[in-house]
């Protein structure tokens, strides 16, 4: 079975993509990704605090002192032009192309341009075959607008896209009051790959202890149709590719996802309870239901059932919703 496919003008062997994931900070979980079947491996992400914690450091330990000793000034490099940034996961980027053939997408987590033009730069530099833009925000402030939410994610994209040549996909948030124009806006931006969707995680209150806590779950095949319907509204209208993650547990999850369109599907979750091994599972279980439904090839498959191409559009919009009250009776 064929189960080829292209993203990010990546070649890949499978659908199947490890997303970031804790899972990808050890190299030697890279090369037993790349033996389970994985076609592809999203490095964990490296956050916007992080670069511009160690930004701050340097540049306090730079200028401690100067002021009592005029001439210690000329020993350094002004700040403006002193570039750095977690070299730990420059190194990891490095260490994982020497080590695997698996295409290498980096990640960088965070809310605002910040510090990420300079080390999209460093990330290219250290050989990553892509960049995935994580924009993580919770807007709290009241006086912000929905228009400057949207403006300044798409001002990520232009920036970026301006001091890098490798692909670059955005990982969305499914918050936005209009998914298919935050989306279309985005692909005019220049963005090679939407990601659909980021997957927040909720606090919670402890009574014991009367504190905010962090309460992780993993997801549930269940939330895998928020993206679904998304990825099938978008799919032919946009010229990005898609990622599809959240709620992939199988084979045949994977496969609903490509049928709407999906370019690939990316896999946290099922991985951390599971194990890697399932990545072979799952892709066995793919190649068996297409073989059995007479499929020669997952291109073949994708988008069949999208909206462009489904015998139902209304489907994945509000005639669905009516649809399903009027039937639970």
């Amino acid at each position: 079975m064929d189960l080829t496919t292209r993203y990010l003008g990546l070649n890949l062997r499978s659908p199947l993509v490890p997303s970031a994931s804790p899972l990808s900070d050890e190299l030697d979980n890279i090369k037993r990704m790349e033996d389970a079947g994985a076609s592809a491996v999203v490095l964990h992400s490296v956050f916007e605090e992080q670069v511009r914690s160690e930004q701050d450091d340097i540049q306090y330990h730079l200028m401690y002192g100067t002021d009592s000793f005029a001439e210690a000034q000329s020993f350094f490099p002004k700040p403006a032009e002193f570039v750095t940034g977690p070299e730990e996961y420059l190194g990891k980027i490095r260490k994982a192309k020497e080590a695997v053939r698996l295409p290498i997408i980096a990640s960088l987590n965070g809310t605002a341009i910040g510090g990420w033009i300079d080390y999209s730069k460093q990330i290219q530099q250290a050989g990553a075959d892509a960049l995935e833009l994580n924009v993580y925000s919770i807007p709290t402030e009241m006086d912000r607008t929905s228009i400057e939410i949207e403006q300044s994610c798409l001002d990520i994209v232009t920036a970026v896209k301006s001091v890098v040549s490798i692909p670059v996909a955005v990982k969305l948030s499914p918050f936005f009051s209009n998914m298919a124009n935050m989306a279309k806006r985005l692909d005019q931006a220049g963005a090679d790959g939407l990601v659909l969707f980021n997957r927040f995680y909720q606090p919670d209150i402890s009574l014991e202890d009367l504190e905010v806590q962090t309460n992780i779950q993993l997801s549930t095949a269940h939330e895998m149709r928020l993206p679904l319907r998304w990825i099938a509204i978008l799919y032919g209208r946009v010229k990005a590719d898609l990622a599809a993650t959240t709620g992939i547990h199988s084979g045949k999850d994977a496969l609903k996802m490509l049928m709407v369109g999906a370019d690939v599907t990316m896999l946290c979750s099922v991985l951390l309870s599971k194990g890697l091994s399932v990545i072979r599972e799952m892709e066995a279980e793919m190649s068996n239901w297409l073989t059995d439904h007479d499929y020669q090839s997952v291109r073949q498959l994708q988008g069949t059932m999208s909206q462009k191409y489904c015998a139902d559009p209304a489907a994945f919009e509000r005639a669905q919703y009516m649809r399903a009250i009027m039937s639970h009776k």
